[in-house]
């Protein structure tokens, strides 16, 4: 299947406490500095898949951005239309998590994302045209946001990313035609910001963590449990459960889908690493 994934390649600096964590203090832990990003991560999780990714992103114009896009090439992640930033430094995200691996917070510098403009978009709309299926996260403006989902008719998977950004997808979305939007997945939080448009899409997958997966389709709502595990690292979780619901197909069952990305999920959260390579070695 061939994927196109637009969004953020960021720099991924996380830290883990080794103790119980302790707010407003310095904490021993572990820090890892790797690529990432939810578009790249998602990206990379679909190649591990066997899918044909194009991975649409600007790469910032400095020596992180220069590895970012060198570790793409590597695991064959298509960059065929990305960008470099002529004045921004490479997306970065610092995550900080307790020692059973749960986000305690993070902060992100996302400029060089913002030059992905529509007219950016435009120049690139016959590649996105050809793929089977379209991801964009939102780390998006709200004006590409509205452009994809007025001009592409391949299914478009959309990840609400964060709080913040999803206010800016509500926002971007509300009053627009829909039915090109196949998926939204979001967590908790940020389906209640995106309470206004989630009865339009096609399907949400909503993240509840250890909980497993709530879907909704309509009136249907189901929940899936999530599968056991050992915990190592969450930050990787949902990228990889979007990755497999989009790998599992447009047309699949619902029950399907759900299965595969949880599988998917459970193999990320078992890694230090946002993205877990033995993805590439499971059964779905």
């Amino acid at each position: 299947m061939k994927v196109c994934v637009i969004g953020g390649a960021n720099i991924d600096i996380s830290a883990v406490s080794s103790e119980a964590f302790r707010h407003g203090d310095s904490n021993p832990g572990k820090i890892r500095i790797s690529p990432g990003g939810v578009a790249r991560n998602i990206a990379h999780n679909l190649a591990l898949l066997g899918d044909e990714v194009q991975l649409m992103t600007v790469f910032g114009n400095d020596s992180n951005g220069r590895m970012v896009y060198e570790d793409c090439k590597r695991i064959g992640i298509g960059t065929d239309f990305a960008s470099f930033s002529e004045t921004a430094g490479n997306p970065c995200f610092v995550s900080v998590s307790d020692r059973r691996g749960e986000l305690v917070g993070g902060v992100s510098d996302m400029a060089a994302v913002y030059e992905i403009t529509v007219p950016w978009l435009e120049a690139r709309i016959e590649c996105i045209e050809a793929s089977d299926a379209l991801v964009a996260d939102a780390n998006l403006s709200a004006d590409a946001l509205r452009f994809l989902v007025k001009n592409v008719k391949c299914p478009l998977y959309l990840d609400a990313v964060s709080g913040p950004k999803a206010e800016r997808m509500r926002d971007a979305l509300l009053g627009l035609p829909r039915q090109c939007i196949h998926a939204l997945k979001c967590n908790r939080t940020e389906a209640a910001i995106l309470a206004p448009i989630l009865p339009s899409l096609q399907r949400c997958y909503i993240s509840l963590g250890p909980g497993g997966v709530q879907t909704v389709s309509g009136n249907e709502v189901h929940i899936f449990p999530a599968l056991p595990c050992t915990v190592r690292n969450t930050s990787g979780g949902g990228d990889a459960m979007l990755a497999g619901i989009v790998h599992a197909g447009s047309s699949a069952p619902i029950e399907e889908v759900a299965r595969i990305g949880l599988l998917c999920a459970k193999c990320a959260v078992e890694s230090d690493d946002a993205v877990n390579d033995n993805l590439k070695n499971i059964e779905l």
